[in-house]
């Protein structure tokens, strides 16, 4: 009976220390990875770069839709604005348009002041729209002077409209000249006034 008590008391000791000996187990509470973080950074950025481009993309074809919209309108007002004519040195119909403005000159010049300069950048734009487009350059003069003297100072006059156009960008094939010289006034009586306005260049329209 001693001897069967003693055993339970070592069994009991053993398992005792069995248990102590064991170690225990710490729970460790999961938390996002940071791989899984710098995932979800790289796909909200991806997302957000893809959303950009689309923008982008449709502000560039609503821009291109307006462009062309606005080219068009152009064109129908630069038809508007041509109105038909006949010359008797031209063969065929020409045509006149008040988007293409004379210049004017100072007496017995024919150099382009700084005023003139900037309607010649305005006709070369004009031009620049409509590459098919050909034109003539004419030179003019008042009354004062010879015949022939005022048909060299009107070709002067025209070369040098002609140079200047070219200097912005509008190809020599487009265009030609001639002078009228005092041959066709805007305005004849012969006052100042009156002469200041025959002094000038004027451009016709060959061909559209």
């Amino acid at each position: 009976m001693v001897r069967k008590s003693i055993g339970i008391l070592i069994l009991i000791l053993c398992f005792g220390l069995i248990l102590s000996g064991c170690p225990k187990k710490t729970v460790v509470k999961e938390e996002p990875s940071l791989k899984k973080a710098e995932e979800l950074a790289a796909e909200r950025e991806r997302v957000a770069k893809l959303e950009a481009e689309r923008v982008a993309k449709e502000a560039r074809e609503r821009e291109l839709v307006k462009m062309k919209e606005e080219e068009a309108r152009k064109a129908r007002e630069f038809e508007k604005s041509l109105v038909a004519k006949k010359d008797p040195g031209i063969e065929g119909e020409i045509y006149e348009s008040k988007l293409l403005k004379d210049i004017r000159f100072d007496y017995d010049k024919y150099d382009i002041r700084s005023g003139d300069a900037e309607v010649l950048k305005e006709n070369a734009a004009v031009l620049k729209k409509y590459p098919t487009v050909k034109i003539q350059v004419e030179g003019h003069c008042d009354e004062r002077g010879t015949n022939e003297y005022n048909l060299a100072l009107g070709e002067r006059r025209a070369n040098s409209t002609k140079k200047y156009l070219t200097s912005l960008g509008i190809s020599l094939d487009r265009m030609s000249t001639i002078s009228y010289g005092e041959e066709r006034p805007l305005d004849s009586s012969s006052q100042e006034e009156a002469w200041a306005k025959n002094r000038r260049v004027h451009t016709i329209i060959l061909s559209k």
